[in-house]
């Protein structure tokens, strides 16, 4: 029998910690602050941006967000975030993503100043984090690498395999495995025997966006089981990439879906937010 990663206990903690954090900077009238831009009327980014406000609003930060039509014009949008790049009251800068198919993703990114990135996806950051030496990471690879930290999962030495390769989650996620020294195995939608090579891993993180895709043939007994997945079944219900009840038994940790994963993407976020304010206020 597994045992339960509990992300949203494990956030709780972490965002208790973080309030404790604010109130002393607020003692030194330091007043840490997030921007979110929402192009759009997204339902599931609304969501998100939703359980973003009600972290911030317990911990303390000061957070705003500015919502556009989805027929905003690049140029204005860019000039939206050049404002908030001067503005001295907000340390972090969130670009919710995807953005509508006339902007340029890539030309958003790279407009937010790297030291207010609190989502660390600016080019610059990635290459730090490539390099060994982050600054601002991506929230969910960070928030996995704190539950790992959390459980005591010891990764030196481990075979890790990731399963996605997005920007967001699988490709930094292998840069953080590998700098805690474990092999990583990077699989996607064209890898060749993906159960065969998922039950070699000792460490397996899906983030496929498949709804119970991973079974149990893709799982050796006592691996580590970290579930990234976000899907709706055909009733609607929540599901991750993992199908719970039969991988649950022949791993030794395993994180559920929701209140797994999920909030420890929201938390990275606000520490970020706090980080990078310390680092504009007090260097």
């Amino acid at each position: 029998m597994a045992k339960l990663i509990k992300g949203r206990e494990l956030a709780d903690n972490m965002q208790e910690q973080m309030r404790l954090e604010v109130e002393a900077l607020k003692k030194q009238e330091i007043f840490p602050g997030l921007v979110v831009f929402l192009v759009g009327d997204d339902s599931a980014s609304k969501t998100y941006i939703k359980n973003k406000e009600i972290a911030a609003q317990k911990i303390g930060i000061q957070s705003k967000l500015e919502n556009y039509p989805s027929d905003i014009s690049e140029e204005a949008l860019l000039a939206e975030i050049k404002k908030y790049n001067d503005n001295p009251n907000y340390h972090g800068i969130l670009v919710q993503l995807p953005l509508p198919e006339h902007i340029d993703e890539e030309k958003v990114l790279l407009a937010i100043d790297p030291k207010k990135d609190v989502d660390g996806f600016h080019p610059l950051n990635m290459g730090k984090l490539l390099l060994g030496k982050p600054a601002a990471i991506p929230c969910t690879p960070y928030g996995i690498m704190k539950m790992f930290e959390a459980y005591e999962v010891d990764l030196a030495g481990k075979n890790a395999i990731v399963i996605g390769r997005s920007n967001i989650v699988g490709k930094p996620m292998a840069q953080l495995l590998l700098a805690q020294n474990a092999t990583v195995t990077m699989a996607h939608s064209y890898t060749k025997n993906l159960p065969a090579l998922a039950k070699q891993a000792d460490v397996i993180v899906s983030a496929i966006g498949k709804g119970n895709f991973i079974t149990e043939e893709f799982v050796k007994e006592g691996a580590v089981v970290i579930d990234v997945g976000m899907n709706r079944d055909e009733n609607g219900k929540l599901i991750g990439d993992v199908k719970f009840a039969e991988v649950e038994p022949h791993a030794s940790y395993i994180t559920p879906v929701p209140k797994g994963v999920g909030p420890m993407t929201i938390t990275m976020l606000m520490q970020q937010t706090i980080q990078a304010c310390k680092r504009q206020e007090l260097s």
